[in-house]
């Protein structure tokens, strides 16, 4: 029986394009550079597909700068997909754009999330047990509890935690590495929002690392992390390291690169 937390048949992404010198930022630590964010983007994808998984690489969208994280617009279950609403108002029109490419695995079950909530998929983390998420600037908690309410009646368990201040998304500070194993940075582990699991701390300097993919059978992390990596493959994992130096300049990580289900 599968694991849906980790095990995957299928994965969406969308290549980034030239607006991408555009997209959001909480920081300004340099302009990305779209003929590496490219390079690396192309690596991610072969990535996945080196599990067996098919993967759907969706052309660029200029209007959005920010549309190659596409984790953000949807939530994707064994049962059904959620369509996000983005807290941030020039990404709302992601949305509708992923809609076509989901509706073609998913048919009609694709449930909304409406106004007054806000909710992106950069802030849930689903688990072996739960799903998990973390109020945030981007998450508010009209959209939390919509989301309870849809995914409730599939049985899930929904709880909400507390995303760090100044942290951009829950998962930012997080990933999950196993079923029961979540790869946190310390300033999330020490909220005890993961009590019950087993916690891999990033080692000091190295928390941009935390925001990895389990995807079958690999752990997929930001290169540039030596001890992180190390620390993973010690206890067991297979990793793959991709140069994120581009997308970290618009806070983007692993996670946020694909819909993945």
């Amino acid at each position: 029986m599968m694991n849906s937390s980790y095990e995957f048949r299928r994965a969406i992404t969308r290549k980034p394009g030239r607006s991408i010198v555009g997209g959001l930022r909480a920081e300004d630590i340099g302009t990305p550079d779209l003929a590496r964010m490219l390079e690396a983007h192309a690596a991610y994808v072969a990535t996945l597909r080196s599990t067996g998984a098919e993967v759907v690489e969706l052309p660029p969208l200029e209007d959005y700068p920010d549309a190659v994280f596409v984790e953000d617009t949807m939530l994707c279950l064994p049962e059904l997909a959620i369509a996000m609403r983005p807290g941030a108002p020039t990404r709302m029109g992601e949305v509708a754009e992923m809609r076509p490419a989901i509706a073609g695995f998913y048919g009609d079950k694709i449930a909304t999330i409406t106004a007054p909530g806000t909710i992106e998929g950069g802030d849930i983390l689903v688990t072996g047990r739960e799903i998990l998420v973390g109020l945030s600037a981007r998450t508010n908690r009209e959209g939390v509890a919509q989301l309870s309410d849809i995914v409730r009646e599939y049985g899930y368990a929904l709880r909400l935690v507390e995303t760090p201040a100044g942290v951009l998304h829950f998962k930012t500070d997080c990933g999950l590495v196993g079923p029961e194993t979540i790869l946190s940075t310390r300033r999330l582990a020490v909220s005890g929002c993961f009590d019950g699991y087993d916690v891999l701390e990033v080692p000091e300097g190295e928390e941009a690392a935390s925001n990895c993919i389990r995807f079958n059978t690999l752990v997929i992390m930001a290169a540039g992390f030596p001890r992180t990596a190390e620390m993973l493959t010690a206890h067991g994992y297979e990793v793959v390291e991709i140069d994120n130096s581009e997308c970290a300049k618009l806070d983007g990580g692993m996670s946020c690169l694909s819909l993945r289900f």
